[in-house]
């Protein structure tokens, strides 16, 4: 990663911190960071285990510190009293990065200037374990530079997709900002499955993780369609094909997620609203 680059992290909650963490063991040397934290016990222990410079409020920021980027991650509902206080770092070149769910981009330029450098993203959890994808879409005023420079940063803790459209932030919160509880609820399903049908509880929420986690390592390693993948698994007239019947009748889960997917996409919309 970059040296020269300066980065202002606001807020340091889980998905703050798993940038942070990735930034620095991609090789961001801490004395180019600048992390406001307000929380006494949080920025402590911050300068205790990363090393990294930490401030309360944009007042503390050093006079010095002249950041490339700002990025955003505190929650959506704070935003209003903190965001206002940037409004100098944008109007003196920094790019804005926020990864605040809900927030649109005129927001950002309605508090930070009309002609701010924005970028507005949607990550999602995964992102603490380095293996998160973020949606990404920035509006006219940033420029090469600063989208290259985001995208760095971005995938310190996963793959970036960049959007045409801020339109379709609704979509990618709906498929892969909320799709993780998905995932986690479908191994809670299948636990549940499996001890309806003999097996320890134990065994299996073991098999059920295992089974989630390897198939999603495969379909990451693997060129094939997910479709090829599930025929490759399917042995006519088997046990997976018995299942598949279920699962792909017409009131199976392809509608089921439809309607899922489709719920969450209308209410990022209204909360962008």
């Amino acid at each position: 990663m970059a040296g020269t680059q300066k980065i202002l992290l606001v807020g340091c909650g889980k998905m703050g911190g798993a940038l942070l963490r990735g930034w620095l063991a991609r090789g961001l040397h801490a004395s180019s960071i600048v992390v406001v934290e307000p929380f006494v016990a949080a920025a402590e222990l911050l300068r205790a285990e990363l090393g990294v410079p930490v401030v309360a409020d944009a007042a503390a920021i050093p006079g010095a510190f002249a950041p490339d980027i700002v990025v955003f991650a505190v929650k959506p509902q704070g935003m209003d009293e903190i965001v206002p206080a940037y409004r100098q770092h944008a109007s003196t070149g920094a790019v804005v990065l926020s990864i605040a769910a809900g927030r649109p981009i005129a927001y950002f330029e309605g508090h930070l200037g009309e002609n701010a450098a924005i970028v507005r993203t949607m990550p999602n959890t995964p992102a603490a374990v380095g293996r998160g994808i973020t949606g990404a879409c920035a509006n006219a005023h940033v420029d090469a530079g600063q989208r290259s420079a985001c995208q760095e940063l971005l995938e310190a803790v996963g793959d970036v997709v960049w959007l045409q459209d801020e339109a379709q932030i609704d979509a990618v919160t709906a498929v892969s900002g909320s799709g993780p509880a998905y995932v986690f609820y479908m191994i809670e399903c299948m636990t549940r499955a499996g001890v309806e049908v003999g097996l320890p509880e134990g065994v299996a929420e073991r098999l059920a993780r295992a089974t989630v986690a390897g198939a999603g390592e495969l379909a990451r390693l693997s060129d094939d369609p997910a479709g090829v993948l599930r025929q490759n698994v399917t042995s006519p007239g088997g046990t997976t094909a018995a299942a598949l019947d279920v699962l792909m009748a017409e009131d199976g889960l392809a509608p089921l997620m439809a309607r899922a997917i489709s719920a969450a996409e209308r209410r990022s919309r209204e909360l962008a609203g």
